[in-house]
């Protein structure tokens, strides 16, 4: 029984998307990468050299063959920075695709909603399968909606920060309201955030920080591929409701003698 990932009309296996920062050198990212089952990697535009070749260079350590790269806009500040860099990268062979991020505060990386929408506007106009990091709004979520994102990124914390799923409610209220994919991006420290992100419905969860920080990132790579799995099945499972008293595992109903 498939149960994929669709965004954009296109199939990923995997619900787990990579990043390529923070890793203590190229080979153990690659490690990390072939453990996660990832077929998403995101890629910063803006930190790349894309022109020159070379062992030094982050994209020849990409298989571009086994792995779908995902430019991203990180470290833009305004809608106009994030479009230019959408795309530079795209004419530079990486892709239409785009991760979107407008930041609105340089202390906490929240990103600038207003700057976002209208970016998404601009870069859906041109062509582009725009997938933009948001805040946990519902509004806002609709609105990249109707704008033309093929899917929202809601954080479930600050970017990096480890803290896990901060606002449950929240994410359940957004995957009711909007009928794209959603995906959880930023905040997940360790694998049990990862399954809670998947168990509230999330279509599927993006890091970087929590694998490539790790003590052992090809280990935790490992565990947020099983945690990402096992928070799809609970929820397509469907967990039993929450109760307040017990309630036996095995009833006295119809036994022998009573």
């Amino acid at each position: 029984m498939s149960d994929s990932l669709i965004l954009a009309g296109r199939e990923f296996k995997s619900r787990l998307i990579v990043g390529t920062g923070k890793y203590p050198s190229f080979q153990v990212m690659r490690e990390a990468h072939e453990a996660s089952g990832a077929e998403i990697v995101t890629v910063a535009v803006r930190r790349v050299d894309l022109k020159a070749r070379g062992p030094e260079n982050l994209l020849d350590h990409l298989d571009t063959r086994k792995v779908f790269l995902l430019p991203n806009t990180a470290g833009c500040y305004n809608a106009d920075e994030a479009v230019r860099t959408a795309r530079l990268g795209r004419e530079a062979g990486l892709s239409h695709w785009v991760k979107l991020e407008v930041i609105g505060d340089e202390k906490t990386l929240f990103p600038d909603t207003e700057g976002l929408l209208a970016a998404t506007r601009t870069l859906v106009k041109e062509g582009f399968i725009v997938l933009p990091y948001t805040s946990d709004d519902v509004v806002v979520a609709r609105k990249l909606e109707d704008a033309g994102a093929a899917a929202v990124m809601p954080l479930g914390a600050p970017i990096g920060s480890g803290l896990g799923i901060q606002n449950r409610v929240n994410l359940q209220l957004l995957r009711e309201a909007v009928k794209v994919p959603l995906i959880v991006d930023a905040g997940v420290g360790t694998a049990s955030d990862a399954a809670i992100a998947m168990e509230l419905g999330a279509d599927g969860v993006l890091m970087n920080t929590a694998i490539a920080l790790a003590t052992s990132p090809v280990r935790m790579a490992r565990a947020m591929r099983l945690a990402v799995e096992a928070g799809r099945e609970a929820f397509l499972a469907g967990r039993i409701p929450r109760k307040l008293y017990a309630s036996a595992s095995s009833p006295a109903e119809g036994m022998i003698g009573r």
